[in-house]
């Protein structure tokens, strides 16, 4: 059973202990893209957060929390004029993944996109190799519609992206 979860809005104190996820460049990249520089810092969540406070926003940010513990952090990246979202730098801490604490926090993350705008189509993009969030997005009713081959480059590796979306 997944322990209780409150979702909130994203800060940088809530967001504090995101870094300490992510041990490597690769795992870093996994989660954020090849933009990023390792080791995440505070400057680049702070970058990621200001688009949160355009009018209307560029991008939603949220935390799930259990307790006071950052147990799970997503992105939204909203595109306005063509009614587009998509799902980004979705990850639960390492400690916590495996117990159920996925499911919850994005369905609460897609109610919140719900309450603000129109979004008829919902997409997201991963790693072909992240077999445990294909998985999930899978269950969720997400459905792969291509593949990006050799798309990213992380280190002297390239990477595929699958895309993935749901038509509401």
């Amino acid at each position: 059973m997944a322990p209780p979860l409150r979702v909130v809005p994203a800060t940088p104190e809530l967001l504090a202990p995101l870094p300490s996820w992510f041990s490597t460049p690769e795992a870093l990249a996994q989660w954020g893209g090849s933009g990023l520089r390792f080791p995440l810092d505070a400057g680049q969540i702070a970058t990621m957060l200001s688009e949160t406070l355009t009018t209307p926003p560029l991008r939603l940010a949220f935390v799930g929390l259990v307790g006071n513990a950052t147990v799970a952090h997503a992105q939204v990246v909203l595109d306005w004029t063509d009614g587009v979202a998509r799902l980004a730098r979705f990850a639960v801490a390492p400690n916590y993944r495996g117990q159920g604490v996925a499911r919850p926090f994005l369905a609460e993350v897609f109610a919140r996109l719900d309450a603000i705008g129109d979004f008829p189509r919902l997409e997201l993009n991963v790693y072909t190799f992240n077999t445990p969030a294909i998985a999930l997005y899978e269950s969720l009713g997400f459905v792969r519609e291509g593949v990006r081959r050799s798309s990213v480059k992380v280190g002297a590796a390239r990477w595929d992206t699958a895309i993935y979306a749901i038509i509401r």
